[in-house]
């Protein structure tokens, strides 16, 4: 099992990116599938999580401006940001709970990360 994050590259600050994590391999199903972000010197956060009912939840920086979505059909997990700001440059993950092995095995797996640069 593989997730490939895309998307990120470098805006403007108050602009929009969209964010992609496509899970693929011998998935039987996906639980939850997040968003983290690390910045340069910090700690890595989350940024947002989506359930396999489609409850959400975002961290405080995120709340209103970003939104996280899934497309089970695709297996993948979404990340529109809107309103980006200089604080919000980072490199940013997904993961997501797979069962694999007919079900019987759940483990976490993350992606490799890409890069979201927001100029001032």
């Amino acid at each position: 099992v593989q997730l490939q994050a895309s998307g990120g590259g470098l805006v403007q600050a108050g602009g929009s990116l969209r964010l992609s994590c496509l899970a693929s391999g011998s998935i039987f199903s996906i639980d939850g599938m997040r968003w983290y972000r690390q910045a340069p010197g910090k700690q890595r956060e989350l940024v947002a999580g989506i359930s396999v009912s489609g409850i959400t939840n975002y961290a405080d920086s995120a709340k209103g401006r970003f939104t996280i979505s899934r497309d089970d059909a695709k297996n993948t997990v979404y990340l529109q940001m809107n309103s980006l700001k200089p604080e919000d440059t980072a490199v940013y993950y997904c993961a997501a709970e797979i069962r694999t092995g007919g079900g019987r095995y759940r483990s976490t797996y993350w992606g490799q990360g890409t890069q979201v640069t927001v100029s001032s």
